[in-house]
């Protein structure tokens, strides 16, 4: 996989497609950071996910150019820290400018402001993205209640929610919810909240040859979920990545899914 052609991608507004697949950056630091970033884009990964909470887009930002890669085949995401309302544009002017380059892919809302300020800091990221500075704009960890305040208020769906997911959160209703909102469902902490040791995951990845890990990447991807699993190793890095050679069964789908239950 060296090509973003060559990964299932999820429609976002405007005509913006986001890989299914990413690499997260999370607790990635100094030079590891720069290290895996450079082999995800070589393991081909396309979309690249930081925060500035995570204090690293520096490094992401060196390791894209170091990674010659062309930067319209890469799908950037950052976050917005909550309690920045107020210094919004000079929170994305200042990531743009540590990341090195001149607009993101998808700028997110990294939590839901706990002293209000829901809609007003929605309203800022809307004219930002209408400005040119983002292709797209999004949340992370709001609920669906919050995600219909946006809309009521602005008329505006985010185009995408990250929040933790894995088999063991998997919920239904969650996902039609958003899936009748038109946001793209994007998971986070994918191992972390998954007993990779299960022995469900272990029987379906002996039935492939593959990892448990790689079996709940692919279980994300067949649901349209957008995955972004991490890690500094790269032998993790590129095996997370080698899940285009099967396909879960409807079966094992099901199984999978009835552990959230």
């Amino acid at each position: 996989m060296t090509s973003s052609t060559a990964q299932p991608t999820v429609q976002l507004p405007g005509n913006v497609r986001m890989p299914l697949l990413g690499f997260g950056t999370w607790q990635a630091h100094g030079e590891s950071a720069h290290r895996s970033v450079v082999a995800a884009l070589e393991a081909g990964y396309r979309l690249i996910d930081t925060a500035t909470a995570y204090g690293n887009e520096d490094l992401v930002g060196r390791a894209i150019a170091d990674s010659g890669v062309p930067r319209e085949d890469i799908f950037i995401t950052t976050k917005l820290p909550a309690e920045r309302v107020g210094r919004e544009q000079r929170t994305i002017d200042e990531s743009l400018r540590m990341l090195g380059v001149d607009h993101l892919d998808l700028w997110l809302i990294h939590w839901p402001p706990s002293r209000g300020g829901l809609v007003d800091i929605w309203r800022k990221m809307i004219e930002i993205r209408d400005a040119g500075l983002t292709r797209t704009i999004g949340v992370s960890n709001y609920s669906l209640d919050q995600i219909d305040e946006l809309i009521a208020a602005t008329g505006e769906a985010p185009a995408v929610n990250q929040i933790k997911w894995g088999p063991r959160l998997y919920d239904e209703e969650l996902v039609e919810g958003h899936r009748e909102r038109g946001v793209a469902l994007e998971g986070y902490s994918p191992f972390k909240t998954t007993r990779l040791g299960d022995p469900v995951l272990a029987d379906i990845a002996d039935v492939h040859s593959v990892s448990p890990a790689q079996v709940v990447v692919r279980w994300h991807i067949q649901h349209g979920i957008v995955v972004i699993p991490k890690s500094v190793t790269p032998a993790r890095i590129r095996s997370n990545a080698d899940v285009f050679g099967f396909e879960l069964t409807d079966d094992e789908m099901s199984v999978i899914d009835a552990m959230g239950r």
